[in-house]
C-alpha cells in the first residue's frame, strides 16, 4: 500500500492521537494560533480502484514556533479476536488484539480499508514524531483506543507519550490542558482493556454456543446470528421477570367514592378517606348512606412544602430526562449529546459525576449563555408538522440576568461522582455552525437544567380539609398552590405537575363550615400489575443494579431491540398505564422468554445479576489499583467454563425450542408494528393487497372508514421490525434485509412524509 501526504512534516513535531475527527479539528484550531492547515492524503491502490480515502490528519503551530501533527481514530481501530479463527468452535478462552481491516462482507471493504489507512498514516507520522500526547476522550473506552494506536502503530509509545485532559473542547480549556500535560493513566487503560477482554470472552461464547445450538438442531439448514453477553443477560432478565410478574397478576376489584360539595357557588371536590373499598355491597351502603348528607368541615390543614433544585445532569439523568421530555432513546440521547460535545457547546457527556466544581466559572459561562440567540438550522428540519418545545430562537437572557444578580453562586449537587469528568453543563459558546432539531432541543434542556441548579426552592402550599358526613363517613379534600416558582421559573418547559391541583376556594373555607353535598358517586377499579419497562426506567434498573458503565448501558438496549429479544409493546392493557410509563412500554419477544429460560436451566449464573456486579466491581478495582488484571479474567473464565460446559452437552435441545420460540416471534412480528401515530386508537399492520397482491402497511381502523394512515413497503427484501419508532414524527422504523450476495441491511421511517432520510448500511 502506497500512501502519499501533500506535506510531510519535519520534525521536530508532537503528534496528538485524537479519538475522532471533529476532536482533532477542534483541538488543532484550538493549539494552532500561529497556523492550522490539513494535510490531505490518499493511497495509491485504491486511487487505482477508483476510490479515494482521505485522512484526517491537521497541522498545527503555537505562537511559540511549537508544531503539532493531529491525526485521529474513527472509532476502534484494534479489537480483540479469536486466535483459531473458527466461528463455530467454542469454548474459546484466549484472543488477541489486532487492527479491524478484515471484513467478510464486500460492502464492508471500503470502511476496513479505511482503517488500515488510517493505522498506516499514523505509523508513517509516528517515525519522525519527537513527542507523542494521548489525547483520547478521558475514560476507559478513550484511553484504550489511544493505548491501541500508541502501542500498536507508533511502535510502544505509549508509556512514552503524555495526556491532555480536557472536559470540554473549548479553545481555553484545550489550551490549559495542554500546558498542563499528565503522565499516560496506565490503571486507566489496563481496566478498559480488561473489560474488553472479559466482554470478548463471555460475548464469543454465549453468543456461539446459542448460534450453534439453532444451527445444530436444524442441521445447518438455517442460521440465525444469535448474541449473549455479560451484561445483556442480566438486562434481558429484568424485562421477562417483569413480564411474568404481569402475566401473572390476578386484577382484583376494588372502588373508590369521590364527592363534590359547594360552597358560595364553588364547588369542593374530595375523596373518601379510603382509597380501596373492597365489596361493592360496602361501597353501595358508604354511597347511599352519604347521598344528600351535606358535609362539616372538621380540620383544615396548611403545610408549606419546600422543592429543592435539582441535580445537574450526569449521562443516566440526561438520558432518563431526554426519553420523558422528548421520548429520545438512550442510545440517541447519547448519539445527540457526543455531537454537541464535539461542537464545544456541552462538556463531555460520558460522566458519572453530579457535581459543578466552582472551576468550571458559573458567571463566565451564565454569561455566555445569555448571549446565545438565534441558531440556523439543518435542512433536514423544516418539517410543519414536528411539534417541538423549543424553536430556532433561543433566549437565556433574563434568565441567566436573574442568576448574575446574586452575590453568590452555589449548584444544588447531587451525590454522585466521577473521577474524570464533572456533570454536564453548556460552555456557554454560541453555536457557530448549524444544529439539527434534535441537537437544539437537547442543548435547551442542558441549558435549562444547568440554570435551574442555582435556583432557590420552590415553595408551594398544600392545604387538607377534612370533611365529615353523617358522623362517622370522612371525606378528604386536597388542593396545592405554587407560592413561589423558584428554579422552576428556569425549567419551566419541562416541568410536569402532578397530584392535586389549585383549589383556591379551600383558602376561604373554614372549620366548622357546613358544605352543601352536590353529588356522591363510585368508580369500579381493578388492581394493576407493575408497569412494564420502558427505556428508561430499564436504563435506572440497570444503573440501581450496578450493571454495565455509564457508556455502555444504552448500548446494551439498543442490541436487545436489534436482536429481537425485546420489543415494544403493542397494546398496553390498562389505559393509564401509558402515563404510568412514560412512554411505550417494553416486553420480551417469545425468543427472548426461551434464551432467559434455557440459560437460567443450563448456566444460572451468567444471567445473574450479583456475577456480573461482582465483575463489575472487580474491574473498577483494576482502575483504582486494588485488583490485578490477571486476576480479574482469569475469575470470569473460570466462572464462564463452569457454565458452558453443561450448556454445550444440551445443544439440540437447546435449539430446537430456541427455534420454537423463533418462530412464533417473527409470526406475531410480521403482522402488527406498533399504535398508529395518526388516530391513536389502531394498530399499524404490514397487509397485503387482494389485488395487486402487494405489501404496505396500514391502520386497523382503515376498513371501519376511521383511520386512512398507510405507508408503502420495499417488496424484494425481507421487513423486520427494529422495535424503535422515529424520534421525529413517531412512525415505525422498520429494517429491509437484502441477501443477495453480500448481506445488507436499510433502517427506513415507514413515513413518505417524515423529514428524515434513510440510510442503507451493512452488516459488520
Amino acid at each position: 500500500m502506497g500512501l502519499i501526504l501533500s506535506r510531510i512534516p519535519e520534525p521536530p513535531y508532537a503528534l496528538v492521537v485524537c479519538e475522532k475527527p471533529a476532536a482533532a479539528l477542534r483541538i488543532g484550531q484550538a493549539l494552532g494560533t500561529s497556523s492550522f492547515e490539513k494535510i490531505s492524503g490518499f493511497d495509491t491502490e485504491m486511487q487505482r480502484r477508483g476510490r479515494l480515502l482521505l485522512t484526517p490528519v491537521f497541522s498545527a503551530t503555537a505562537k511559540n514556533g511549537f508544531c503539532y501533527i493531529l491525526c485521529s481514530a474513527i472509532g476502534h481501530l484494534y479489537g480483540l479476536v479469536d486466535v483459531k479463527g473458527n466461528r463455530s468452535i467454542y469454548p474459546v478462552f484466549s484472543a488477541k488484539w489486532m487492527p479491524i481491516i478484515k471484513k467478510r462482507d464486500k460492502a464492508a471493504q471500503k470502511t476496513a480499508a479505511k482503517s488500515e489507512l488510517v493505522i498506516n498514516t499514523i505509523s508513517l507520522l509516528s517515525q519522525k514524531a519527537t513527542s507523542f500526547i494521548h489525547a483520547c476522550d478521558y475514560d476507559q473506552e478513550g484511553e484504550v483506543i489511544g493505548y491501541n494506536i500508541l502501542k500498536y502503530a507508533c511502535n510502544n509509545k505509549y508509556e512514552k507519550s503524555l495526556r491532555a485532559k480536557f472536559s470540554t473542547l473549548t479553545d481555553e480549556e484545550i489550551r490549559n490542558s495542554f500546558d498542563s500535560l499528565l503522565q499516560p493513566s496506565r490503571r486507566l487503560a489496563e481496566a478498559g482493556r480488561s473489560r474488553h477482554m472479559v466482554d470478548f470472552i463471555y460475548g464469543i461464547n454465549l453468543s456461539r454456543g446459542l448460534t450453534e445450538s439453532f444451527k445444530v438442531s436444524n442441521d445447518g439448514k438455517r442460521y440465525y446470528n444469535l448474541s449473549m453477553g455479560r451484561v445483556q443477560g442480566p438486562s434481558l432478565a429484568f424485562v421477562v421477570d417483569r413480564e411474568i410478574d404481569i402475566r401473572k397478576h390476578i386484577s382484583v376489584p376494588y372502588w373508590t367514592i369521590s364527592a363534590e360539595f359547594e360552597k358560595n357557588g364553588h364547588t369542593i371536590k374530595a375523596q373518601y378517606y379510603l382509597q380501596k373499598i373492597h365489596t361493592l355491597s360496602k361501597a353501595t351502603s358508604i354511597v347511599d348512606t352519604c347521598t344528600n348528607q351535606d358535609g362539616k368541615v372538621t380540620e383544615i390543614k396548611h403545610k408549606n412544602v419546600a422543592l429543592k433544585a435539582p441535580n445537574p445532569f450526569n449521562l443516566s439523568d440526561l438520558q432518563k430526562e431526554a426519553y420523558r421530555v422528548f421520548k429520545f432513546s438512550p442510545s440517541y440521547t447519547l448519539t445527540v449529546a457526543e455531537n454537541l460535545y464535539l461542537k464545544a457547546l456541552i462538556s463531555y457527556p460520558r460522566t458519572s459525576s453530579q457535581k459543578l466544581p466552582s472551576s468550571i466559572n458559573y458567571r463566565k459561562i451564565i454569561s455566555g449563555v445569555s448571549h446565545i440567540g438565534s441558531v440556523p438550522l439543518g435542512n433536514n428540519d423544516k418539517s410543519g408538522s414536528f411539534s417541538s418545545n423549543v424553536s430556532s430562537s433561543l433566549s437565556y437572557t433574563k434568565l441567566a440576568e436573574n442568576l448574575l444578580s446574586k452575590d453568590y453562586l452555589s449548584p444544588n449537587e447531587g451525590s454522585k461522582t466521577d473521577p474524570a469528568h464533572p456533570a454536564i453543563y453548556p460552555t456557554g459558546e454560541k453555536p457557530k455552525g448549524r444544529l439539527d432539531i434534535a441537537q437544539l432541543k437537547l442543548l435547551d434542556l442542558i441549558i435549562r437544567r444547568f440554570l435551574a441548579t442555582f435556583g432557590e426552592p420552590a415553595i408551594s402550599q398544600d392545604t387538607t380539609v377534612t370533611i365529615l358526613v353523617k358522623g362517622d363517613h370522612v371525606f378528604i379534600a386536597d388542593g396545592k398552590k405554587m407560592i413561589s416558582e423558584g428554579w422552576m421559573h428556569f425549567y419551566k418547559p419541562y416541568i410536569i405537575r402532578s397530584g392535586p391541583g389549585i383549589q383556591f376556594h379551600l383558602l376561604s373555607i373554614y372549620d366548622g363550615d357546613i358544605l352543601k353535598n352536590i353529588s356522591v358517586m363510585m368508580a369500579e377499579k381493578f388492581t394493576k400489575p407493575s408497569p412494564r419497562f420502558n427505556q428508561a426506567s430499564l436504563l435506572e434498573k440497570m444503573e440501581k443494579e450496578k450493571i454495565g458503565t455509564k457508556a455502555t448501558r444504552s448500548d446494551i438496549i439498543s442490541t436487545l431491540f436489534k436482536r429481537n429479544y425485546i420489543s415494544n409493546t403493542i397494546a398496553i392493557p390498562y389505559l393509564e398505564q401509558r402515563n404510568r410509563l412514560g412512554g411505550v412500554g417494553i416486553e420480551a419477544t417469545d425468543i427472548g422468554f426461551e434464551i432467559i429460560q434455557s440459560m437460567r436451566k443450563y448456566m444460572p449464573s451468567i444471567v445473574s445479576t450479583d456475577l456480573t456486579r461482582s465483575m463489575e466491581e472487580q474491574l473498577d478495582e483494576i482502575e483504582s489499583g486494588k485488583a490485578k488484571s490477571k486476576f480479574v479474567i482469569d475469575y470470569a473464565i473460570a466462572k464462564l467454563k463452569e457454565a458452558i460446559i453443561p450448556f454445550k452437552e444440551r445443544e439440540i435441545e437447546i435449539g430446537n425450542q430456541i427455534t420454537e420460540a423463533l418462530d412464533i416471534t417473527r409470526n406475531k412480528q410480521e403482522m402488527v408494528l406498533g399504535t398508529c401515530p395518526v388516530c391513536g386508537s389502531g394498530d399499524l399492520k404490514i397487509i397485503r393487497s387482494s389485488i395487486t397482491k402487494k405489501r404496505f402497511v396500514g391502520c386497523s381502523n382503515y376498513a371501519s372508514d376511521k383511520c386512512k394512515a398507510t405507508a408503502p413497503l420495499p417488496q424484494k427484501p425481507s421487513i423486520k421490525t427494529t422495535g424503535k419508532i422515529c424520534s421525529i414524527c413517531q412512525w415505525p422504523i422498520l429494517e429491509a434485509i437484502y441477501t443477495r450476495r453480500a448481506r445488507r441491511y436499510w433502517k427506513f421511517c415507514i413515513n413518505l412524509k417524515c423529514p428524515t432520510k434513510s440510510k442503507s448500511y451493512t452488516m459488520t
